[in-house]
């Protein structure tokens, strides 16, 4: 029976989360503190915690790092409001597995929880992945990559295509949220290693402490807690590919070891005395510019050029408007899925907010809110009455609106989405240098409709 600690200080929602779970068969604790949660952590084995983000003692990040170090196999759901949307994505970064918005819905944060201890059995017992995605089949965990119809999208496609085929290292950069581990893995099952282990790792979730043991594996008695020899990352991907997510958090002496693998092709384990050969393809991720953290000497240059032998870079989903639909409608399929559901489509209304959202969280956000909006549909298509508050209104400052309505307050929502299609407009112009056919393109439409907009905005371009 799976074990599962919820962390929050309002006594009604741990009451009812707690008989909701105990109720599917789980094993259901609660604490309402942070510093009473770490204390019964050290003291009772768990799989999973859902926490609240905002705690009498500490945040959801704090808690979050603690319960890593105690032990980083523990799933961790974080609970946040609607206006945390950026929180909730740093707290993805440090290691949690996803977030789950107020008001609560306990089918939804069933199905979260289902996924998130689905996801710790295979960390536990790993394999390859990128098997085909079966017709009718719950896809969770597919790492199927969906290819957008933008410029931007298609060219990542044939890099990916062009690079498979070779051993070289790859460095793919692009904000949180935009899909760089689906690349990752993209890149493992077009190559001759796909049917070998695909392994990936959270750099930004390894406490410092633990990093070696987990990339290099440790032997019985290295360390306190030490109480079996276990194989590290480079092992266990032996043949075929290791993926580390967020390189740039990795410590400065995690670094320099990892150089060492890279050179010599060979690990010692924590505590070990012999050196084990490992054949394995390496591919990194991050959101950060590693070349400013090699010039503030946060990142060694000498392991970055050992790793960049080739760069893939992601473009954040607002700068590709046109992809929008075709990853809604892949969410949406999912949705379906997870949830039993069979809703048809999208509302135009709800297309055009998500054409003109900025998408902080990129596809990561995406997928959330369709989830979310599934669940809560009662049509046979999605409507604006599942989205969140912040999609359909999002939060602007005195100053955005001055600039875009020249001081007037906007009168209508037919106003502000037609400024946000006239702003976005003018951005993609500005990043093609004014090529219509590029920002056409980008922008999902024909040169024809482009026009159309430039001569209706009075747009001289």
């Amino acid at each position: 029976m799976k074990r599962i600690l919820i962390v929050d200080d309002e006594p009604d929602i741990c009451l009812l989360l707690k008989k909701y779970f105990e109720k599917k068969g789980y094993e259901a604790a609660s604490q309402p503190t942070g510093e009473a949660a770490i204390k019964w952590l050290k003291d009772n084995t768990t799989d999973l915690v859902i926490c609240d983000f905002k705690l009498p003692d500490y945040t959801g990040l704090e808690i979050l790092q603690k319960i890593k170090i105690i032990n980083s196999s523990i799933q961790v759901i974080i609970i946040t409001g609607y206006s945390d949307v950026r929180i909730a994505v740093d707290a993805l970064k440090k290691g949690a597995y996803d977030y789950v918005t107020k008001p609560l819905y306990p089918d939804e944060i069933l199905v979260t929880v289902e996924q998130a201890l689905s996801k710790q059995i295979q960390k536990a017992v790993p394999k390859a992945l990128g098997k085909p995605i079966q017709k009718n089949a719950p896809q969770p965990d597919t790492k199927a990559y969906i290819a957008g119809v933008s410029h931007q999208a298609q060219a990542v496609i044939k890099h990916i295509d062009l690079i498979a085929t070779t051993d070289m290292s790859v460095v793919i950069e692009g904000e949180t949220g935009t899909g760089k581990e689906y690349v990752a893995q993209a890149i493992h099952n077009k190559s001759h290693r796909g049917k070998k282990p695909f392994v990936a790792v959270d750099c930004g979730a390894l406490p410092q402490e633990l990093a070696a043991s987990e990339l290099f594996g440790h032997v019985k008695g290295a360390f306190t807690g030490a109480v079996q020899d276990k194989k590290g990352c480079f092992e266990r991907a032996d043949g075929g590919t290791l993926f580390l997510d967020e390189i740039g958090n990795l410590s400065y002496e995690n670094q320099l070891n990892l150089l060492r693998v890279l050179q010599e092709r060979v690990v010692r384990k924590v505590g070990g005395a012999s050196e084990i050969a490992v054949d394995v393809r390496v591919l990194v991720a991050t959101n950060e510019n590693l070349r400013e953290k090699v010039k503030t000497g946060e990142f060694r240059e000498d392991i970055y050029f050992r790793l960049n032998e080739f760069k893939i870079e992601l473009a954040p989903l607002h700068e590709r408007p046109g992809d929008i639909s075709v990853f809604a409608e892949h969410f949406l399929a999912q949705a379906n899925d997870q949830l039993n559901k069979s809703i048809k489509g999208f509302d135009e209304e709800v297309l055009q907010i998500f054409r003109t959202y900025n998408w902080p969280g990129n596809l990561r956000e995406l997928k959330n809110v369709i989830k979310r909006a599934v669940l809560l549909s009662t049509s046979e298509d999605v409507t604006t009455d599942g989205l969140p508050h912040e999609i359909c209104s999002p939060i602007q400052t005195d100053s955005d609106l001055s600039m875009d309505f020249n001081g007037a307050i906007p009168t209508s929502l037919k106003a502000v989405a037609e400024e946000a299609e006239k702003q976005a407009i003018l951005l993609v112009l500005e990043k093609t240098n004014n090529n219509k056919s590029k920002t056409a393109d980008m922008l999902g439409v024909d040169r024809k409709t482009l026009y159309n907009k430039l001569r209706a905005y009075g747009i001289d371009a």
